[in-house]
């Protein structure tokens, strides 16, 4: 919306002077930078926290990954203890000689 709003003074000696003045609220207003730069902190903070909380998971995958790992090397182990077991029983059983 454009107004222009005309204003007349007379002085004591009898001068008129006329004043234009013209407002228009079609124009975008500017703000201060104040909430663009709390705008900007709270995403870098946004950011970090999720690079924090990615590097912590993945951290979390690898532990779990090894945990695994080892599980299945004692297995392996424990299966081939229970192969020998068998086999020392069975020579005692019955021997090969």
């Amino acid at each position: 919306m454009t107004e222009e709003r005309i204003t007349e003074h007379t002085d004591e000696a009898g001068h008129t002077h006329t004043t234009h003045t013209i407002v228009s609220d079609n124009e975008p207003r500017r703000g201060g930078g104040g909430a663009t730069i709390l705008l900007v902190l709270l995403a870098v903070v946004a950011i970090i926290v999720a690079v924090y909380f990615f590097s912590n998971m993945s951290n979390a995958e690898v532990a779990k990954d090894n945990a695994i790992g080892e599980a299945a090397s004692q297995v392996g182990d424990a299966a081939n203890n229970a192969g020998e077991a068998v086999k020392d029983a069975a020579d005692r059983v019955a021997p090969n000689d």
